[in-house]
Formats: structure tokens, C-alpha cells, sequence
């Protein structure tokens, strides 16, 4: 059975409520000039195009390591026809995708 709500115990990375907020498919569509390298050689080299097809969010992404830290990433969104700066699905759909419930729902209910 998949997790689509819960919390993470303090002093684990990530710590804190979590809510699954999307959910779909992705499709590696990095290029070099060697051809397309797969998603572990991209992400080895500290950067990866994406195209995500999820319930939210769609279109194209670029995920660029922002240090020698390979825990330090940006996810930045392409300009493409599923582009649009008015759009801010964060705010205007914040529950989950499993559940319908809110982060402050499901934290209530963790009893955080």
C-alpha cells in the first residue's frame, strides 16, 4: 500500500508532516552531444532535463546541482507551452493527491 500522508520523526532528514502532492510520469529528455546519457549519468553529472506529465504540474524541467554537494538541487521550469507565470499550483492546490487532505490536516492528525 502506497504512504500518502504521515510525518517524518525529528532528526531524520526531512523531518516533519508529509503529504504526497502530485503524482505521474516523467520522461528523461536531456541531450548531449554523445546523445541522451540516462537519468543516473544525467543527475551523475549534476544535471537533468525532465518532461513531468503529473496531476499538478507539466511540461519541461531542468534539475541543475547547485554545488559539489549532491544534495543541493534546483528544479527549474522550462519555457514551453505548459509554461504560464499567473499559474502558482502550489497555493491554489495545496492537498494531496492520495488523500484530498492538507498539510495542516494531516499534521493534526499525527498529533504534531
Amino acid at each position: 500500500m502506497p504512504i500518502s500522508r504521515g510525518s517524518l520523526p525529528a532528526g531524520e532528514y526531512g523531518a516533519g508532516t508529509v503529504l504526497i502532492w502530485d503524482r505521474g510520469t516523467y520522461e528523461n529528455i536531456t541531450e548531449t552531444e554523445n546523445g541522451p546519457p540516462s537519468m543516473s549519468e544525467a543527475l551523475a553529472k549534476g544535471h537533468a532535463l525532465v518532461w513531468l506529465s503529473g496531476e499538478k504540474i507539466h511540461g519541461g524541467y531542468a534539475l541543475q546541482r547547485i554545488d559539489d554537494d549532491a544534495d543541493h538541487w534546483l528544479l527549474i521550469k522550462m519555457d514551453d507551452a505548459a509554461a504560464d507565470a499567473r499559474r502558482n499550483p502550489v497555493s491554489t492546490e495545496p492537498r494531496s493527491v492520495m488523500s484530498g487532505c492538507a498539510l495542516d490536516e494531516i499534521a493534526a492528525s499525527e498529533g504534531e
